[in-house]
């Protein structure tokens, strides 16, 4: 692509991994104010996550086949339509206050990203040399996650302002059916936001990713590359994590009795952003894609362990990293899962990159597969629920999590490596 287009490129996939961040991540905040409005308990809850998440494993084929029949730029205005119904689905949700509806118009959303984020990351990832990939999807994720930081303060404030504790001990004094209208004018400003983008998408000039056609082109044939579908893998556990600690910190908070839990999920974005600074810094020139995935999961084993064993009470750590601020301090052990937003940051622009050199005219059906990952969102928090549920201690149920870091780390050391199933 020539620099003007390829730059317009780069501003209008900007704008869409900020709806990407603002859409996802109000799911942190949703998920204490459904458990309210709704009546709900922390695993019932999680399905919050499941229902979103879940829609990319089940729609990223469907929607492959419809960005190979209407190409990438009308495929993206389709998306952001599906995500119009979704939005405008809140609306007798809410109305309702039905946590099946709610679940519906989630799913609804999920779907519309799906196909952005199957058309978006390949045009990312290809638009200029592979080793530094990385870091092109750390701007993009300082974009998406900058507009994780935003949602949650704005549902808070917006929402939330007279509420400053969602607990048992106020439930009393809250109309459940009025907490939930409030949730109707918010989706309708965003019906109408993602519409504008419709016709931006649309009518812009942004160029058409080509690939190379073949008349024998085997549907299944991605599978023979176990690059691929070992970076899915990682990446399914990757998605896991990464929502269970930017959903779930917040629930975690509430239980604690931690003021302002819907917004907390900005912290764990912050954090993120910062380890998206680290990547645009470092990457390529003072350490490799592959050493920065090794290192990240290295970081997130250490801090599981503090999330698990540190003090639910104290906040010393909160007040060294932000005392002198006038930011609200948490308990060591929250401290900790917001902090997991930096071990985080640069897994998803390290292994995509890895998993998609060399693919060439299968590159679009690789980055459905990698898409395809993202229902680690929504199975490991509900297992993390379940976990907690049974234990009926949701600190020590972040150990799961090591699991996924395991998993992160053996792609980092030598599953990007394999160029056959048979190799080593």
């Amino acid at each position: 692509m020539h620099s003007k287009s390829t730059m317009f490129a780069m501003m209008i996939i900007g704008i869409l991994f900020f709806i990407f961040g603002f859409v996802t991540w109000l799911n942190g905040s949703l998920i204490p104010f459904l458990k309210v409005i709704c009546d709900l308990n922390e695993f019932q809850a999680l399905f919050v996550t499941f229902a979103f998440y879940i829609a990319y494993t089940v729609m990223a084929l469907p929607m492959a086949s419809v960005l190979e029949k209407t190409g990438y730029k009308n495929g993206m205005a389709i998306g952001l339509g599906v995500m119009v119904v979704g939005s405008l689905l809140f609306i007798p949700a809410a109305l309702s206050a039905e946590f099946t509806l709610f679940l519906v118009a989630l799913f609804t959303l999920g779907t519309g990203l799906t196909i952005l984020q199957t058309a978006s990351n390949p045009y990312v990832v290809l638009i200029g040399p592979i080793e530094s990939a990385a870091m092109r999807i750390s701007i993009m994720g300082i974009i998406s996650k900058g507009a994780g930081v935003l949602v949650p303060l704005l549902f808070t404030s917006l929402i939330l302002a007279d509420i400053p504790l969602l607990s048992s001990e106020n439930l009393a004094s809250i109309d459940t059916q009025e907490l939930a209208h409030r949730l109707i004018i918010p989706y309708i400003i965003m019906a109408v936001v993602l519409s504008g983008l419709i016709f931006l998408v649309k009518f812009s000039s942004i160029p058409e990713l080509i690939f190379e056609k073949d008349d024998h082109y085997d549907k299944d044939t991605i599978f023979h590359f176990p690059r691929v579908v070992l970076g899915a893998v990682a990446l399914f556990f990757y998605v896991g994590i990464e929502v269970i600690a930017g959903d779930t910190i917040g629930l975690y908070a509430q239980g604690l009795n931690v003021q302002n839990a819907t917004a907390l999920t900005s912290y764990t974005m912050v954090f993120m952003v910062l380890g998206y600074l680290v990547g645009i810094a470092f990457i390529p020139k003072f350490i490799s894609q592959e050493k920065a995935l090794m290192s990240s999961a290295l970081v997130g084993i250490l801090l599981l362990l503090g999330v698990a064993y540190s003090s639910t009470t104290s906040q010393g750590i909160s007040e060294f990293l932000w005392g002198w601020s006038s930011i609200q301090t948490l308990p060591d052990t929250v401290t900790f899962v917001a902090l997991l937003g930096f071990a985080n940051a640069l897994v998803w622009p390290t292994i995509w990159p890895l998993a998609l050199k060399g693919l060439g005219k299968y590159t679009a059906k690789g980055s459905a597969l990698l898409i395809m990952a993202i229902a680690g969102g929504a199975l490991l928090p509900l297992a993390f629920g379940r976990v907690a549920q049974i234990r009926g201690d949701m600190q020590s149920a972040y150990l799961v999590g090591i699991v996924c870091y395991l998993f992160i780390l053996m792609y980092a050391v030598s599953w990007h490596k394999k160029s056959s199933w048979s190799s080593n």
